[in-house]
């Protein structure tokens, strides 16, 4: 009996937990970025539309075409690759939201290292 009670206490206490992801609110927009790799953090801007997106990072600019999954996952693919690793596409996934950001992962389609970051939409 003991052993129910102490089950029924953790699923209770677990199903009330629920990770907030209004994806829809990010698919379009400009946005704001930073993803910290080996305690660099790298920061870009970019604007999105259903279909494109543009980045700036270091004064360069980089388009993507976009492929969504679902409403919080998307592939990019580089429009104009220059170099090898522009070839591969890249999977972000939309982790959590809030009313002005979201936390996501992302690598390379097929690689298991995953990378995180967060962006925020400037309005």
């Amino acid at each position: 009996m003991k052993t129910f009670f102490i089950c029924l206490s953790f699923i209770s206490l677990t199903s009330c937990y629920q990770i907030e992801r209004n994806c829809k609110d990010f698919k379009t927009g400009k946005f704001y970025s930073e993803v910290t790799i080996k305690d660099v953090v790298y920061k870009s801007e970019f604007k999105r539309s259903n279909t494109i997106q543009v980045e700036y990072y270091n004064n360069k600019a980089d388009s993507t075409s976009l492929r969504w999954i679902n409403n919080c996952e998307v592939i990019f693919k580089t429009i104009n690759p220059k170099s090898m690793a522009d070839h591969k596409d890249i999977h972000l996934k939309i982790l959590t939201t809030t009313d002005s950001s979201y936390s996501f992962e992302y690598s390379y389609v097929g690689e298991t290292k995953k990378q995180k970051g967060i962006a925020y939409k400037i309005y």
